[in-house]
This record gives structure tokens, sequence and C-alpha cells, in this order.
């Protein structure tokens, strides 16, 4: 007798190859037989257990064929947070790691999914094409398992994850910022074995710059842009990208030197560190006419000793580049003060309301007197 094969197909996903055979007697160009064993031929045989070749991708996620892009990605999220090489010290961890992200991508991919439960791994590498459509489909896995992880968590600080004590929910499962139970924050036994294995990222030390600002700048308020150049993790996790970034660093009236201005991890991050802060303190720059007291601004007029003694009016210039006359009739001593009301810095806490211009005097004196002028001067001064 000829055995001819009729039928061959897939019927289920991952499962065994079922064709159908007819047994045909040499002679018997119908088919056709009275007997048992003909009429038996009729009924379809199980006459192969072929299954794909290559990895279980089902298996290595602990999900079945049915399972939907959800459920897979539930699966993926815990699978890779269990084995991922920076909380998992086992052996194997990495390889199981990759395995688990190698999986994720070609199940959550609906074209290799398909090429997949048909042909099994070795259909992906060897490029088998999906029925009905013409081209046959090349895969390019495995991907970088730690760039298929930053993804999933949408670049947020993974490490965070393994070391806080919320709990698991489903219903949380794809909040990136959601965190990931766990107790070992001591570390994996042997100590300093691998980079950041067994211990939490600790944040950067915060890079402190001077900003210097002029005090028209503190008299009316301003925004100063400053460029930065700092350095930045890639998606990979390990390795370190040059940007470059403009902070804008907004000055409010009355500001005091000394002032810190935050940006909150905006510097400089690591393998091993989180994104530093940026701190820029405020410095007072030189005036030519002022020099800066808190809210008040201090003003230097000198004078002559004639004015000194016999009186003046001295013309004061103020930020607003006004002249404000002050009347100066009684003796002026060396290092005495006046004070125009209102006409210094705005205040920090309230700046509707302003410090004061203090106009402090430098007498000037003459470098010699006239015999005759120094008889009059002693004739006059000495009843004082």
């Amino acid at each position: 007798m000829v055995l001819i094969w009729t039928q061959f197909g897939v019927k289920h996903k991952n499962v065994n190859v079922k064709c159908k055979v007819r047994v045909m007697h040499r002679g018997d160009s119908s088919g056709s037989s009275s007997s048992a064993e003909s009429t038996k031929s009729e009924q379809d045989t199980p006459c192969l257990s072929i299954k794909p070749t290559g990895k279980d991708f089902y298996k290595v996620l602990g999900v079945t064929p049915e399972s939907n892009e959800d459920e897979i990605k539930k699966a993926y999220r815990k699978m890779a947070l269990k084995f991922h090489p920076d909380k998992n010290s086992d052996a194997d961890a990495e390889d199981r790691f990759k395995e688990i992200a190698e999986a994720y991508e070609i199940l959550t991919d609906p074209k290799k999914r398909s090429i997949y439960d048909q042909f099994g791994e070795e259909g992906l590498k060897n490029g088998m094409s999906v029925a009905g459509q013409g081209n046959a489909f090349h895969s390019n896995f495995p991907s970088d398992p730690h760039a298929t992880f930053s993804s999933f968590f949408h670049g947020s600080d993974h490490f965070d994850i393994f070391f806080s004590n919320d709990q698991d929910s489903d219903d949380d499962l794809f909040n990136p910022f959601r965190r990931f139970p766990f107790s070992h924050v001591n570390g994996f036994a042997g100590g300093e074995g691998g980079l950041r294995r067994g211990r939490r990222r600790l944040q950067g030390k915060a890079l402190v710059h001077d900003l210097p600002v002029s005090l028209d700048d503190v008299m009316h308020g301003c925004t100063k842009q400053v460029k930065i150049t700092r350095s930045r993790l890639n998606p990979d996790g390990r390795s370190l990208r040059s940007e470059e970034k403009v902070l804008n660093v907004v000055v409010k009236k009355g500001w005091k030197a000394g002032t810190k201005i935050t940006f909150p991890r905006e510097g400089d991050e690591t393998p091993n560190n989180t994104p530093a802060d940026i701190t820029f303190i405020l410095r007072d720059t030189d005036h030519p006419q002022y020099r800066r007291d808190g809210s008040n601004i201090v003003y230097t007029a000198s004078i002559t000793l004639k004015e000194a003694l016999c009186g003046c009016t001295v013309n004061v210039p103020t930020l607003d580049n006004r002249m404000m006359p002050l009347p100066c009739s009684d003796v002026i001593k060396p290092g005495a003060v006046r004070r125009l009301r209102g006409e210094g810095l705005p205040m920090a806490k309230s700046p509707s309301q302003r410090g004061d211009l203090v106009v402090e005097f430098q007498v000037l004196f003459p470098d010699r007197i006239p015999p005759q002028s120094r008889e009059i001067i002693k004739h006059s001064l000495a009843q004082c």
C-alpha cells in the first residue's frame, strides 16, 4: 500500500501538528475499500508530533499562548524586576534577564508573535514569512535588555523601584513611578561583588555656582539664562552621554546676596548616582556709586572742609537716575550719615516696600592753609 499525505497544518498555537493520511492499495485508483483498514484510513490520524523548535517564550514569562498583551506586560514587569542583575545576585540572573526581555519583545510584537507561533524561535532567526503574506520577515533580536527595561518604565529611575516598601497591585502594574518592594537593602552576599548591586543609587553631590547680579537686577528683578553641560545616563543604564541645557534662573526683586536658587536633579548623572541638584548662589557685583547693605544702599558724598563747617546742599543720585537734593545746614563730621527714606532696594519679603538710600559723608581736608587764613580760623574757632 502507499501512504499519501493529504493535509498538513497547525491547528492551535504551540501544540502538536496534525495531519490526515489516506491509505491506498496499489492498483486502487479510487482509494476506496470495503475493509475495516480502509475505513479507518479516512479518519484523522495524529501521525507526527512536531513542536516549534527553540525557546518556549511563553514559558519564560510564565504565561499561556492564549495570553493577551496586558497579561504579557504584567508578566514581563514581574519577571524583569525579579531577575534584574542590579537586584538579583544569582549567577544566571543576567542570562534570565536577557531571555525575559527577548520573550517580551517577541510576544508583544504581533508580526513576530505570529511567526513564532507557527515556526518557533528558528523561524524568527531564519526569516520565515507569515501565512498569507509574501515577504519573509527577518528579526534582529535579541535587542538590548536594559534598553527594553528602561523603555518599559518610560525612562524613570528604575533603581529606586528596587528599594521601596510599597506593595504590588495588579491595578498599578503599569505606573512607571510605582516602586517595587525589596528587603535586601544591606546588600547581597559577597559585599562589593558588583557595581551598584545590592544598594540604592544615591543622589550625586550638588553642583554649586555663583551667580553675579547687579543692583539694577535686584532693583527690578530679572531672569538670567545659564547654559550648562551635564552628563546623563543612556537607556542602557551604563553608558553616559553629554548634553547641554539652558536653565532660566529667576531673580526676584530684593533678593539678598547669598540667596540660593536650586534646580533639583538638573546636574550630572552616573551609573552609581541619580542626577545631582544644581544650586546658584547670588553674589552682588560692584557698583561704581553704591555699596549694598541689605535692602539699603550706601552712597559716599565727598564734601570740602568749608562745606562741612559752613553747610551745603548735596545732590544725591538715585538708582532710577534721579538727582535728589540733600540740604545740610549743620556741621558735618567725617563719617556722618543722612538717610533718604524709601530710595533703597525692594525688601525681599515685601517688594512693594523699599529700604533707604544712606548718604555717608567724606570730608576732604586741604593739604595746606595760608598763614593769614590760619589766623582767621584760629580767631573764628576760639569759642568752639
